[in-house]
């Protein structure tokens, strides 16, 4: 297992193939208007891990890594599809779907808690382990660390063994279907969130805030 680093985009002919690509983001912060895209993270299942570092003022013109993202052939695995297709769609111009997000299916079947954070599934669903220490720290630095480096491969690392426990789970319970219409809806969600809806309801009877 290795992870590679790489500075502005991925370099031609990685991870080509048509399996399913899991996906994540680290960013400045949490309000994606604001805080900058710093690496994305993608990984095909197989054994190794791609970092893509941006540099502060970096145009995120990456035509091998959007051309990935963009693919419609192969599914992204993602935990939280909503924070990172946004993050993606507004600093890198792709939607990157079609989409499966352990967080949503792992709140449709493990109804029996309300731990649904990547640790606690890999913990449950894999008994594996996973350190979350890094988590808060400044990803926008010139220089990332080992440590940094080893927690995002890591967030890539179980999402394509999660997806198939989670599928299990999903068609054991019925839902399934359920579960794909919400992946099929997260993109035009992140969009909703970009286009300044992320706190309002529109789906509400509640006529809400003007604003």
């Amino acid at each position: 297992m290795t992870v590679h680093f790489h500075e502005e985009d991925l370099p031609a002919g990685v991870l080509e193939g048509s399996g399913a690509l899991a996906v994540d983001t680290e960013t400045m912060g949490l309000v994606t208007h604001r805080d900058r895209l710093c690496v994305v993270q993608i990984g095909d299942g197989l054994g190794d891990e791609h970092l893509v570092r941006f540099s502060p003022g970096s145009t995120y013109e990456a035509p091998n890594l959007t051309a990935l993202l963009a693919d419609e052939s192969r599914v992204k695995l993602y935990h939280y599809a909503r924070f990172d297709l946004a993050a993606i769609q507004y600093y890198l111009g792709v939607t990157a779907g079609p989409v499966f997000c352990t967080k949503i299916a792992s709140k449709l079947v493990r109804t029996y808690t309300d731990r649904h954070g990547l640790k606690n599934l890999v913990s449950e669903l894999l008994n594996g382990e996973m350190s979350k220490q890094q988590q808060s720290s400044d990803w926008g630095g010139p220089d990332l660390s080992e440590a940094q480096r080893e927690y995002a491969a890591s967030d890539v690392r179980f999402l394509h063994a999660l997806r198939d426990e989670l599928t299990v789970r999903l068609k054991r319970e019925g839902r399934m279907e359920l579960a794909q219409a919400c992946f099929d809806f997260l993109p035009t969600r992140a969009m909703l969130d970009i286009a300044g809806w992320e706190n309002r309801d529109i789906f509400s009877h509640n006529e809400g805030f003007y604003a």
